[in-house]
């Protein structure tokens, strides 16, 4: 199934707003939006629950408290939760204010996190 163009949307609206130079890559079986070429966040559709989830990448540091959040869950696509990144159910997000206080830790954190090694091309 494709992500939620809604949610999408929303998320473009508040990205736009912040004036970050924003790109989106489909991956990850939904859509990511980066900024300096690092993973902002990201929707992702969990297959097992049938719903659309916000991926947050907080950062170390925001980790811990961004779990007390509704809705908010760790990170898990291999059964070991990543540090750093969390989901966020819609619950967690259906205000703008809860999107926008997501979306704002990820552009805090963005430019402290580390980018991901680029494969040569042969």
């Amino acid at each position: 199934m494709a992500y939620d163009e809604y949610m999408a949307e929303r998320i473009r609206r508040v990205l736009k707003e912040s004036k970050a130079k924003v790109e989106e890559k489909k991956m990850m079986g939904g859509l990511c939006f980066m900024v300096n070429d690092k993973m902002l966040c990201g929707i992702h559709f969990d297959k097992k629950k049938e719903i659309d989830l916000l991926m947050a990448r907080v950062g170390p540091n925001a980790y811990e408290e961004a779990l007390k959040r509704p809705g908010c869950l760790p990170m898990d696509f291999t059964g070991r939760p990543m540090k750093g990144f969390v989901f966020v159910a819609a619950d967690g997000f259906d205000s703008d204010e809860d999107l926008e206080y997501w979306l704002g830790l990820c552009l805090a954190y963005n430019p402290l996190a580390k980018s991901s090694k680029k494969k040569k091309k042969k």
